[in-house]
Protein backbone atom coordinates (compact mmCIF):
# COMPACT_ATOMS: atom_id res chain seq x y z
CA UNK A 1 0.00 0.00 0.00
CA UNK A 2 1.18 3.47 -0.68
CA UNK A 3 1.27 6.72 1.51
CA UNK A 4 -2.95 7.35 1.56
CA UNK A 5 -4.42 7.36 4.78
CA UNK A 6 -5.06 4.40 5.78
CA UNK A 7 -8.89 2.74 7.28
CA UNK A 8 -9.92 -0.37 9.02
CA UNK A 9 -13.11 -1.41 8.58
CA UNK A 10 -14.38 -4.07 10.73
CA UNK A 11 -17.56 -6.35 9.48
CA UNK A 12 -16.51 -4.93 5.96
CA UNK A 13 -17.49 -7.51 3.19
CA UNK A 14 -20.99 -6.85 3.15
CA UNK A 15 -24.25 -4.65 3.99
CA UNK A 16 -23.01 -1.14 5.39
CA UNK A 17 -18.89 -2.05 5.92
CA UNK A 18 -18.54 -3.48 2.23
CA UNK A 19 -20.07 0.05 1.13
CA UNK A 20 -18.38 2.16 3.45
CA UNK A 21 -14.84 -0.22 2.12
CA UNK A 22 -15.74 0.82 -0.80
CA UNK A 23 -16.71 4.46 -0.28
CA UNK A 24 -13.58 5.19 1.29
CA UNK A 25 -11.28 3.59 -0.91
CA UNK A 26 -12.89 5.60 -3.55
CA UNK A 27 -11.94 8.74 -1.28
CA UNK A 28 -8.27 7.60 -1.59
CA UNK A 29 -7.90 5.46 1.13
CA UNK A 30 -6.01 2.65 1.94
CA UNK A 31 -8.67 0.02 3.12
CA UNK A 32 -8.02 -2.93 5.44
CA UNK A 33 -11.56 -4.81 5.45
CA UNK A 34 -11.64 -6.74 8.56
CA UNK A 35 -13.85 -9.83 8.27
CA UNK A 36 -14.11 -13.47 9.68
CA UNK A 37 -14.28 -15.30 6.86
CA UNK A 38 -11.08 -14.27 5.20
CA UNK A 39 -11.54 -15.99 2.14
CA UNK A 40 -15.11 -14.35 1.43
CA UNK A 41 -12.76 -10.97 2.32
CA UNK A 42 -10.14 -11.63 0.31
CA UNK A 43 -12.93 -12.50 -2.63
CA UNK A 44 -14.42 -8.84 -2.08
CA UNK A 45 -11.15 -7.22 -1.61
CA UNK A 46 -9.64 -8.29 -4.73
CA UNK A 47 -12.84 -7.09 -6.53
CA UNK A 48 -12.93 -3.35 -5.03
CA UNK A 49 -8.97 -2.90 -5.95
CA UNK A 50 -5.36 -2.92 -4.98
CA UNK A 51 -5.85 -0.21 -2.31
CA UNK A 52 -7.90 -2.94 0.05
CA UNK A 53 -6.92 -5.57 2.08
CA UNK A 54 -9.04 -8.11 3.83
CA UNK A 55 -7.61 -9.51 7.45
CA UNK A 56 -9.04 -12.01 9.45
CA UNK A 57 -10.63 -10.33 12.05
CA UNK A 58 -13.43 -12.28 14.68
CA UNK A 59 -14.97 -10.08 17.24
CA UNK A 60 -16.20 -12.58 19.03
CA UNK A 61 -13.37 -14.49 20.21
CA UNK A 62 -11.13 -12.61 22.52
CA UNK A 63 -7.31 -14.09 22.12
CA UNK A 64 -8.29 -14.25 18.02
CA UNK A 65 -9.21 -10.73 18.58
CA UNK A 66 -5.92 -10.12 20.23
CA UNK A 67 -4.01 -11.81 17.38
CA UNK A 68 -5.89 -10.02 14.41
CA UNK A 69 -4.79 -6.43 16.52
CA UNK A 70 -1.36 -7.50 16.54
CA UNK A 71 -1.35 -9.17 12.95
CA UNK A 72 -3.22 -5.24 12.13
CA UNK A 73 -0.25 -3.46 13.79
CA UNK A 74 3.00 -4.96 11.93
CA UNK A 75 1.13 -5.02 8.77
CA UNK A 76 -0.26 -1.21 9.27
CA UNK A 77 2.01 0.35 11.71
CA UNK A 78 -0.24 3.57 11.35
CA UNK A 79 -4.15 3.42 11.12
CA UNK A 80 -5.53 6.83 10.74
CA UNK A 81 -8.82 6.07 10.35
CA UNK A 82 -11.21 2.94 12.52
CA UNK A 83 -14.97 1.99 11.67
CA UNK A 84 -16.37 -0.23 14.28
CA UNK A 85 -19.41 -1.33 11.78
CA UNK A 86 -19.42 -5.86 12.57
CA UNK A 87 -22.71 -6.13 14.58
CA UNK A 88 -24.78 -8.50 15.11
CA UNK A 89 -28.86 -8.51 15.52
CA UNK A 90 -30.25 -10.87 18.50
CA UNK A 91 -34.54 -11.03 18.54
CA UNK A 92 -35.32 -12.59 21.55
CA UNK A 93 -37.29 -10.28 23.83
CA UNK A 94 -36.48 -8.92 27.00
CA UNK A 95 -38.43 -11.32 28.90
CA UNK A 96 -37.15 -14.68 27.41
CA UNK A 97 -33.79 -13.02 26.79
CA UNK A 98 -30.43 -15.69 28.08
CA UNK A 99 -27.84 -14.11 29.86
CA UNK A 100 -25.73 -15.71 27.36
CA UNK A 101 -27.52 -14.38 24.24
CA UNK A 102 -26.83 -10.40 25.68
CA UNK A 103 -23.48 -11.04 26.56
CA UNK A 104 -22.71 -12.47 22.95
CA UNK A 105 -24.56 -9.27 21.50
CA UNK A 106 -22.35 -6.96 24.36
CA UNK A 107 -19.47 -8.79 23.07
CA UNK A 108 -19.77 -7.87 19.42
CA UNK A 109 -22.05 -4.76 19.46
CA UNK A 110 -19.76 -3.02 22.21
CA UNK A 111 -17.23 -4.91 24.14
CA UNK A 112 -14.96 -5.37 21.01
CA UNK A 113 -16.04 -1.91 19.67
CA UNK A 114 -14.41 -0.68 23.10
CA UNK A 115 -11.19 -2.97 22.86
CA UNK A 116 -10.81 -1.77 19.13
CA UNK A 117 -11.39 2.07 19.78
CA UNK A 118 -8.79 2.30 22.91
CA UNK A 119 -6.55 0.46 21.28
CA UNK A 120 -6.45 2.62 17.68
CA UNK A 121 -6.92 5.85 19.84
CA UNK A 122 -3.97 5.02 21.95
CA UNK A 123 -1.73 4.80 18.47
CA UNK A 124 -3.91 7.90 17.38
CA UNK A 125 -3.01 9.99 19.80
CA UNK A 126 0.58 9.39 19.85
CA UNK A 127 0.46 10.03 15.35
CA UNK A 128 -1.83 13.24 16.57
CA UNK A 129 -4.37 12.35 14.13
CA UNK A 130 -7.20 9.72 14.24
CA UNK A 131 -11.46 9.43 13.25
CA UNK A 132 -13.12 6.69 15.06
CA UNK A 133 -16.86 5.87 13.49
CA UNK A 134 -18.77 3.49 15.56
CA UNK A 135 -21.94 2.19 13.59
CA UNK A 136 -24.70 2.71 16.16
CA UNK A 137 -28.67 2.52 15.75
CA UNK A 138 -31.44 4.99 17.12
CA UNK A 139 -32.52 1.30 18.22
CA UNK A 140 -29.82 2.30 21.36
CA UNK A 141 -30.86 5.81 21.49
CA UNK A 142 -32.57 6.98 25.20
CA UNK A 143 -34.22 9.65 23.21
CA UNK A 144 -35.96 7.25 20.82
CA UNK A 145 -36.74 5.11 24.22
CA UNK A 146 -34.81 1.97 23.57
CA UNK A 147 -36.96 0.35 21.51
CA UNK A 148 -35.42 -2.26 19.63
CA UNK A 149 -35.06 -5.85 20.47
CA UNK A 150 -33.32 -5.72 24.13
CA UNK A 151 -30.10 -7.26 23.74
CA UNK A 152 -29.54 -5.22 20.57
CA UNK A 153 -30.74 -2.01 22.37
CA UNK A 154 -28.88 -2.70 25.89
CA UNK A 155 -25.52 -3.34 22.84
CA UNK A 156 -25.92 -0.22 21.17
CA UNK A 157 -26.74 1.96 24.21
CA UNK A 158 -23.69 0.93 25.61
CA UNK A 159 -21.65 1.26 22.21
CA UNK A 160 -22.90 4.89 22.64
CA UNK A 161 -21.85 5.52 26.21
CA UNK A 162 -18.38 4.38 25.53
CA UNK A 163 -18.35 6.61 22.21
CA UNK A 164 -19.00 9.62 24.09
CA UNK A 165 -16.90 8.37 27.10
CA UNK A 166 -13.41 8.15 24.64
CA UNK A 167 -14.23 10.92 22.93
CA UNK A 168 -13.92 13.10 26.42
CA UNK A 169 -10.48 11.09 26.68
CA UNK A 170 -8.56 12.46 24.05
CA UNK A 171 -7.52 15.76 22.80
CA UNK A 172 -5.97 17.26 19.78
CA UNK A 173 -7.22 16.05 16.17
CA UNK A 174 -8.51 12.81 17.33
CA UNK A 175 -12.80 12.79 16.69
CA UNK A 176 -14.76 10.07 17.88
CA UNK A 177 -18.15 9.72 16.77
CA UNK A 178 -21.37 7.31 16.36
CA UNK A 179 -23.96 7.05 13.78
CA UNK A 180 -27.36 6.02 13.06
CA UNK A 181 -27.28 4.92 9.39
CA UNK A 182 -30.85 3.92 9.13
CA UNK A 183 -33.18 0.95 8.02
CA UNK A 184 -30.87 -0.37 5.39
CA UNK A 185 -31.31 -3.60 3.39
CA UNK A 186 -29.23 -6.01 4.46
CA UNK A 187 -28.82 -8.95 6.02
CA UNK A 188 -29.74 -7.86 9.12
CA UNK A 189 -32.39 -4.86 8.27
CA UNK A 190 -34.06 -7.22 5.64
CA UNK A 191 -35.58 -6.55 2.26
CA UNK A 192 -38.26 -4.46 3.08
CA UNK A 193 -35.63 -1.58 4.26
CA UNK A 194 -35.95 1.71 2.74
CA UNK A 195 -31.76 2.58 2.09
CA UNK A 196 -29.62 1.41 0.15
CA UNK A 197 -26.51 0.46 1.71
CA UNK A 198 -24.90 2.97 -0.04
CA UNK A 199 -27.41 5.31 1.37
CA UNK A 200 -26.76 4.14 4.85
CA UNK A 201 -22.74 4.17 4.56
CA UNK A 202 -22.68 7.78 3.93
CA UNK A 203 -22.83 8.97 7.21
CA UNK A 204 -19.79 7.17 8.10
CA UNK A 205 -17.76 8.21 5.48
CA UNK A 206 -18.34 11.87 5.74
CA UNK A 207 -17.21 11.30 10.05
CA UNK A 208 -14.40 8.92 8.72
CA UNK A 209 -13.09 12.43 6.74
CA UNK A 210 -14.10 15.21 9.31
CA UNK A 211 -11.99 18.44 9.48
CA UNK A 212 -10.23 19.22 12.58
CA UNK A 213 -12.35 21.61 13.39
CA UNK A 214 -15.18 19.45 13.48
CA UNK A 215 -16.90 17.80 16.77
CA UNK A 216 -16.42 15.09 18.75
CA UNK A 217 -18.38 12.61 21.35
CA UNK A 218 -21.64 13.31 19.17
CA UNK A 219 -24.20 11.05 17.36
CA UNK A 220 -25.18 11.51 14.05
CA UNK A 221 -27.87 10.49 11.49
CA UNK A 222 -27.56 11.69 8.00
CA UNK A 223 -24.93 14.28 8.44
CA UNK A 224 -26.87 15.94 11.38
CA UNK A 225 -26.16 15.70 15.17
CA UNK A 226 -29.03 13.83 16.82
CA UNK A 227 -30.35 13.80 20.22
CA UNK A 228 -28.60 9.97 22.42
Amino acid sequence: MNENKVALVTGGNRGIGLAIVKGLAEHGFDVVLGCRNLSQGDAVASAIGANVIAVELDLSIHESRHRALAHISERFPKIDVLVNNAGVLEEAPFAQLSNEALMSSMQTNAFAAFELTQYFANQMASNGYGRIVNISSGWGAFSDGLTGPAAYSISKATLNAMTKVAANSYSGDIKINAMCPGWVRTDMGGMSATRSPEEGAETAIWLAMLSSDAPTGQFFRDKKQIDW
